[in-house]
């Protein structure tokens, strides 16, 4: 049987990044951020509750979601992110076990969630939490490069997210990621060999 490890980080923690280097190991990995966007595209499973729940003015005329409107819609009205999240998240949790069905026989699999810890549905899915960490300070900087947000907008993202302790609290592995790529990959590929050498006896 498959065990699957949860992957996740907070923002600007090189958690996509280390997705990439189990992908480049051929490590099986679903990315509920993918799901979630792929639910909301043209013809997406999420939009006719969408529309029902929260309605007509978040999507344009040809019948695409407005996210930009969708955003608005969330900011300006906090109970829109609960009834958003009671559409979406069921979907995505369905769509992760799907998903995990495909891959019946492999040592270990990735779900990438960058939400694990604060949604224990998505915890129930896995049996072992990686996380992938470094200090505030350096994720305050990484995302100012990548984003241009300013401290204070990414200070509230990462209120938003678990704090680092928890994170730490909930993991069975933890990737130091306060290096160069070089770095991350070969951490990666050393916690990969761990991986196939103990859990091909679960």
């Amino acid at each position: 049987m498959t065990v699957w490890v949860g992957l996740t980080g907070g923002i600007g923690s090189g958690k996509s990044q280390a997705a990439a280097e189990f992908v480049a190991l051929c490590v099986p990995h679903i990315d509920a951020d993918a799901l979630s966007r792929s639910l909301t595209a043209d013809n997406g499973k999420a939009l006719p509750a969408i529309r029902e729940t929260i309605g007509e003015h978040v999507f344009e005329s040809e019948g695409r979601l407005n996210r930009a409107a969708l955003r608005d819609e969330v900011f300006r009205r906090s109970q829109t992110k609960a009834i958003l999240e009671a559409l979406i998240f069921p979907l995505i949790l369905a769509e992760i076990r799907l998903q995990q069905a495909q891959y019946p026989d492999k040592i270990y699999g990735i779900i990438d969630v960058p939400l694990l810890v604060e949604k224990p549905p998505f915890l129930a899915l896995v049996q072992r939490v990686l996380v992938i960490d470094v200090d505030e300070a350096t994720q305050i900087e990484r995302v100012k490069q990548r984003s241009g947000l300013s401290e204070d907008e990414i200070r509230r993202i990462m209120a938003s997210q678990a704090p680092r302790r928890e994170r730490l609290l909930h993991a069975d592995d933890v990737v130091k990621n306060d290096g160069s790529l070089n770095n991350l990959a070969e951490k990666i590929q050393r916690l990969h060999r761990y991986y196939l050498h103990t859990l091909k006896a679960v």
